[in-house]
């Protein structure tokens, strides 16, 4: 064999030597998963954004605290019964429209006494139930009665006139009496502003029975 022989491939080896080289590259996968990461993260976004803005169940029942319209103040309006029964500073409420039943808060408890008429309290939360023109079985409101406290456990309108009831005892009151909400601490005597309640009874609380 000649040593020139070995210098050159032969025809076999040439042509597998250049379909080697001309074998097509297989698709980059790592710069694919890089390029799918951020739509990932887009479709997540969005899923995420439609699911906060679709109202839950809960929410189509109960409206609550305080960025919410209407207020607990408007609620009572709307079963026709005044404003003024519920003092200043409520800071969020319930209401679920099925069964009626309402909650109101506060930041605390808040006592007031309204001039020519009787020391109030309500807790940091009353509870009752609410329909046209009657708020019943509430919870956490009470009156001054002697030297007790008694829970008013019903208020109805009839007309012109509110009826409080706390059992065994009850008063009427005029509707314009509760056009004002009452602030805790000075009721309706606030700022210098004295207002006299009337009184639709001359002796209110007497016995029902």
């Amino acid at each position: 064999m000649s040593p020139f022989d070995h210098s050159f491939p032969s025809h076999k080896q040439t042509l597998f030597l250049s379909s080697q080289k001309e074998q097509p590259r297989k698709p980059n996968q790592e710069l694919q998963r890089k390029m799918a990461l951020p739509l990932l993260f887009t479709a997540l976004c969005l899923i995420l954004m439609l699911s906060q803005s679709l109202p839950s169940s809960s929410l189509l029942q109960e409206t609550n605290f305080l960025d919410q319209n209407p207020t607990a103040y408007d609620i009572l309006g709307d079963y026709n019964l005044p404003k003024g029964l519920l003092p200043k500073g409520v800071v969020g409420y319930s209401l679920d429209t099925t069964t009626g039943k309402f909650s109101a808060f506060w930041n605390g408890t808040c006592s007031f006494s309204l001039e020519g008429s009787y020391q109030l309290r309500y807790k940091s939360t009353i509870n009752g139930y609410i329909s046209k023109g009657r708020l019943s079985r509430l919870e956490g409101v009470s009156v001054k009665l002697f030297f007790f406290w008694v829970d008013i456990i019903d208020v109805t309108r009839n007309g012109d006139d509110l009826e409080f009831s706390v059992g065994i005892a009850g008063a009427d009151f005029s509707v314009d009496n509760f056009e004002e909400c009452p602030q805790c601490g000075c009721g309706l005597n606030c700022g210098g502003k004295t207002r006299k309640v009337s009184k639709i009874r001359s002796n209110p609380f007497v016995s029902s029975s």
